[in-house]
């Protein structure tokens, strides 16, 4: 038995959780001191935001092939640190998770560290190549139970692959994941197109590249009737098409990142650490102002379903040199929780209760997991994230448990502290450190 006392479930009034055998028994109002007896553990919460889980749809791992950035013990005890109970892993490793083999290998690693549970995703086509389908049934099949496939990191731009996908992944009820980015429109881009690349004297990554591909996959996802996930929206225009094909009655489902709800492009022209900082790197790329506050008000009224982190560790060699030559990526678990406080909660645009659908209950429903993004009641699994949204902070990477430092918020203060992190009962994390 374990009593979790004094937290307040989706910012509400104070409770004590009784927890036993990894299952919540019993919700109480909160004592003034709740007491163990026999082996009991008490776990004051001090009055902490108790939500359910958080759970990830996408975070790159990297095992196997490049554990210098990260692997699954350091990306899951990272995931952990910011509050998360489950992640999905993308498949753009060495070798690609395209196969049965693979994608158990990445779940059996997960379920060895314990620090969370993590669900691979598996690869649309083979090696990413987007010219043949990959093992979708078989990684169906796995031990891994895979329900998500993505080539992230890759668009499947060929139209007849992907309506054979969607088709595909119909007969076990999964979804594809896309990574919206016409090839052609993007070749050499370097950070969005618009007033500063121009200024900056890089190539632009044009809006409608994100918005073409968006458009053709909502169609061809009404056509075969089968489930589309379109991965970090950065667009204004890309949140009308999702809001348009949603009032079809389609089944599109979408993320936004973190760093997408509130850094700009303005960031790779001026900020304190500088011009064409490759920290600042990522795709697809930081967008203007007002695509941030589309994205923000397309998150709020459920156009946009859920967060993801796009967590895209790097070592620093491949991040630390010229802004051409830089690798793409963020790291973002530990601190997605944190962004999303201050873009969305700060705002007003979020209560905690629609945090939790965003950041556990619709991504654990999208990516078909049992046990996951339940609310907080009895008979739940105790998959539990506490949090402190009182306190700020500034963004120490060096405190990370990620094994790479590559985050934009490096110096930033930031709202909120996870507290203490419970998965199926047990602490993974409490008074903000690693059990």
């Amino acid at each position: 038995m374990m009593i979790v006392s004094n937290v307040r479930i989706l910012g509400g009034e104070l409770v004590d959780l009784r927890i036993s055998d990894g299952v919540i028994i019993a919700i109480t109002p909160a004592g003034p001191e709740a007491t163990a007896a026999g082996d009991e553990l008490v776990v004051d919460g001090g009055g902490a935001v108790a939500l359910p889980g958080l759970v990830d749809l996408h975070t790159h791992l990297r095992e196997p092939g490049r554990e210098d950035a990260e692997t699954v013990q350091t990306g899951t005890q990272s995931a952990a640190r910011g509050g998360y109970t489950a992640v999905h892993a993308m498949a753009n490793t060495s070798p690609v998770a395209d196969t049965a083999g693979v994608v158990e290998q990445v779940w059996r690693l997960g379920r060895e560290f314990g620090h969370c549970d993590v669900h691979p995703v598996g690869a649309v086509t083979v090696g990413l190549e987007g010219r043949q389908l990959a093992e979708l049934g078989a990684m169906a099949d796995s031990a891994a139970r895979v329900r998500v496939f993505s080539d992230d990191g890759r668009c499947v731009d060929d139209a007849v692959l992907m309506r054979r996908a969607l088709e595909y992944v119909k007969a076990f009820d999964g979804v594809i994941a896309q990574h919206a980015q016409e090839p052609r429109l993007t070749e050499g881009a370097m950070m969005n197109e618009g007033v500063v690349s121009g200024r900056l004297g890089l190539t632009g990554w044009p809006a409608v590249a994100e918005e073409a591909i968006i458009a053709r996959d909502c169609l061809l996802a009404a056509h075969v009737g089968s489930r589309l996930h379109v991965c970090h929206v950065s667009t204004a225009g890309s949140v009308e098409i999702i809001r348009w094909a949603k009032s079809k009655g389609w089944n599109v489902t979408a993320e936004v990142t973190p760093h997408h709800l509130l850094l700009t492009d303005d960031l790779v022209e001026d900020s304190p650490v500088g011009a064409y900082n490759p920290i600042y790197k990522v795709n697809p790329p930081l967008r203007t102002r007002a695509d941030v506050e589309a994205l923000r008000a397309a998150l709020a009224d459920g156009t946009i379903d859920i967060v993801a982190t796009d967590h895209a560790p790097h070592p620093v060699e491949d991040k630390e040199t010229e802004w051409s030559a830089a690798a793409m990526g963020m790291v973002g678990l530990e601190t997605a929780l944190n962004v999303v406080q201050e873009a969305m909660v700060e705002t007003g645009l979020l209560d905690w209760a629609g945090v939790a659908q965003r950041m556990s209950v619709v991504p654990a429903r999208i990516g078909r997991l049992a046990g996951q993004g339940q609310p907080l009641e009895p008979g739940a699994p105790a998959n539990i994230t506490l949090y402190d949204p009182s306190v700020r902070t500034e963004v120490d990477p060096s405190a990370f448990a990620s094994k790479s430092r590559n985050t934009p918020y490096e110096g930033m203060t930031l709202p909120g502290r996870v507290v203490a992190t419970f998965l199926r009962g047990r602490p993974t994390v409490l008074e903000g450190k690693l059990v």
